[in-house]
């Protein structure tokens, strides 16, 4: 029997495409599985509209600490219970394949898995058929410090990491959730990154992350400060990890 999973997502203000991205979700799930849903006081219906599903596999908490996604991510993570954890951003929409392509990966002896995606715009037409390629990624640890390439949403792990990564640093003007969640996969444990493209990645309007696409607004300044403090925190958890044993 394979492992359960928890499905960890972050929303906010989502109705427009929540729908959608749980249709594509749920059916991959078997009945111990679940989906941990920390939301960000929405403004909109959201709620409402997971709730109407009417799935007993879909739990719903509130985020009670610092607004903002990775904060939001975090709360998620912490309430999830199962041994594999997949991330999900609340607009996308997740290949028939998915589960079953990464639970493989992971049963294969890796503990971080990570995959491509086709970017999608808010009516799923194509804008770029691998994230890999626009983001120009980078397949090491020491490369993504130079250049963070990976999204959270492509991402599926074991607990385990989640024993080192949290709780997340709490400066999040320098730790977004993907970046640390793969510091702390690549350091600590054995990460794989495929080519297989497992979600539609839906850009628009509202996103609330730039989602590595596009033109940099942020200074030098600012990239070797999040860098450094990236660094810094993990070192760190490496000096408590070696403590704990």
């Amino acid at each position: 029997m394979k492992p359960s999973i928890s499905v960890c997502m972050a929303t906010y203000n989502g109705s427009d495409y929540i729908r959608e991205q749980l249709d594509s979700i749920l059916p991959q799930l078997n009945d111990d599985d679940e989906i941990v849903i920390s939301d960000d006081h929405s403004s909109d219906d959201t709620i409402e509209r997971i709730k109407a599903l009417g799935d007993p596999r879909i739990k719903i908490f509130y985020n009670t600490g610092e607004q903002g996604f990775t904060s939001n991510f975090e709360n998620a993570l912490k309430h999830a219970t199962k041994p594999i954890i997949f991330l999900s951003d609340q607009d996308d929409i997740w290949m028939p394949s998915k589960v079953t392509y990464c639970m493989e990966r992971l049963a294969g002896g890796c503990d971080l898995v990570v995959h491509d995606a086709v970017v999608v715009d808010e009516n799923k037409n194509v804008l770029h058929d691998s994230f890999y390629r626009v983001r120009h990624v980078h397949r090491t640890l020491i490369g993504n410090l130079v250049k963070f390439g990976y999204l959270g949403c492509c991402m599926a792990f074991r607990r385990e990491i989640l024993e080192i990564a949290l709780p997340f640093p709490t400066n999040r003007k320098y730790c977004l959730h993907d970046n640390w969640l793969y510091l702390v996969g690549s350091a600590f444990f054995k990460s794989i990154i495929v080519n297989e493209k497992l979600i539609l990645y839906r850009r628009h309007t509202h996103n609330t992350s730039t989602g590595g696409i596009g033109s940099s607004t942020t200074t030098v300044g600012f990239k070797l400060k999040y860098r450094f403090y990236l660094l810094c925190r993990l070192i760190d958890r490496m000096r408590l990890d070696r403590r704990r044993k």
